[in-house]
């Protein structure tokens, strides 16, 4: 029996197929979907296997998908094939195991067992420690990381020859625009990749965590990916530390996006000509008036859902144009929409949420009722008894009505 170029088990493979087999996701470049995969699974992963352990494993290109931005432009995601999806999946696993417990604390995005709710609670715990918070945004980071760093990264922590083989392949393989025409790539790492968070995060360990720990110890931080934000006790120490932070990123490749990276004064006194909010992962971070258990006011620093975010969600339920779909019922609509409004409470649920409840069951629930009042042919107040009356007798029928809490809504 011929020997492997490379010892790589089989079963990182299977672990690999069943995280894709979980996250789903669109075809690449080829048009196979995972049903099609399934169809020859176990010749489909003997196949990748054999090939990732004899060194002939190629990734094809990943698909060109473009994301509109808020702001007019445009993010652009790599998908790769099901198949590379796998592969990167094995490798990523191994990789995994070895740096995770490498990584600093305060780093949150894309590790096991850390969420963005993590890094949002010490977000929020340190905002109350310290008044001054300087927000970074690093422009295009996953376009502009550099290759050769990565590569020296990884070799640093003297990962096997087929790891660093596969990455580099990775990390140069084409993107295939929408009219089929090949991009080649000398920097970034495409986002939508399964590998690629990873070493974004490898990345940032050493251009950023363990550089502050270097030069700037004591100083608390969270990043989730290349989302940072960094407590000061003086506007002095703020500046300092961005004028540092932007020669540190012009010495990796990469520069701080002036227009979003911004000084945030958090506290219940106010300060003129100086911001006093700042968004971090979806979450708007500001002094806001609290009652506790006796119906007494105080004022605290608190996250809740951004107005960005909120304005999304709504713009979103608007177009799904529920007062024209007469023709549907009441439980078509939960069927078609549940999954995302449970995951738009399961995520901005988590904080100080009157404000995300309110916008959120205003929008759907004045939707709902103007699909009563038209299927019907009835007038408002007889379309809010009839809702009402489906409420109490099938009170989960939609995921956001347990967030109503004056029983006439």
């Amino acid at each position: 029996m011929q020997r492997k170029a490379f010892e790589i088990p089989k079963s990182l493979l299977w672990m690999a197929y069943q995280d894709v087999r979980r996250n789903r996701g669109a075809p690449g470049c080829d048009g196979q979907t995972l049903t099609d995969f399934d169809r020859q699974r176990d010749h489909n992963l003997y196949r990748i296997w054999n090939r990732l352990c004899s060194g002939s494993y190629f990734p094809p290109p990943v698909r060109e998908k473009r994301i509109p931005k808020d702001n007019g432009k445009e993010r652009i995601l790599g998908i790769p094939t099901v198949s590379d999806r796998v592969a990167q999946g094995a490798v990523k696993r191994y990789v995994e195991a070895v740096i995770d417990p490498i990584f600093h604390p305060d780093s949150y995005g894309y590790r096991p067992g850390r969420s963005a709710h993590d890094a949002l609670r010490q977000c929020s715990i340190r905002c109350r420690r310290k008044n001054w918070v300087l927000e970074v945004d690093i422009s295009a980071f996953f376009d502009h990381v550099g290759h050769d760093l990565i590569i020296k990264a990884l070799e640093h922590h003297q990962m096997p020859k087929w790891v660093i083989l596969y990455c580099r392949r990775w990390l140069q393989a084409p993107m295939q625009s929408e009219t089929g025409l090949l991009q080649e790539r000398g920097r970034g790492t495409p986002q939508g990749g399964v590998i690629s968070p990873l070493l974004a995060n490898l990345f940032l360990h050493y251009a950023f965590d363990r550089w502050m720990d270097r030069t700037h110890r004591g100083v608390p931080f969270e990043r989730y990916a290349d989302d940072i934000v960094i407590h000061c006790t003086r506007m002095s120490e703020a500046v300092r530390i961005r004028e540092s932070l932007t020669r540190r990123m012009s010495e990796v490749g990469l520069t701080i996006n002036e227009e979003k990276s911004k000084i945030v004064y958090i506290d219940t006194f106010e300060r003129h000509n100086v911001a006093t909010s700042f968004t971090f992962l979806g979450y708007d971070f500001k002094v806001r008036t609290l009652k506790n258990s006796k119906g007494e006011l105080f004022r605290k620093c608190m996250p809740g859902a951004s107005m960005k975010a909120m304005r999304r969600m709504v713009d979103t339920i608007k177009h799904w144009s529920i007062h024209r779909s007469t023709t549907d019922d009441l439980r078509d609509f939960s069927r078609r929409y549940n999954a995302v409004i449970r995951g738009w409470i399961e995520y901005y649920g988590k904080f100080w949420y009157r404000n995300f409840s309110y916008r959120l069951c205003s929008a759907l629930q004045s939707r709902l009722l103007k699909w009563v009042k038209s299927k019907y042919r009835i007038s408002i107040r007889q379309a809010e008894h009839r809702l009402r009356l489906v409420r109490r007798e099938s009170p989960e029928l939609f995921a956001h009505w347990y967030l109503l809490r004056a029983s006439n809504v």
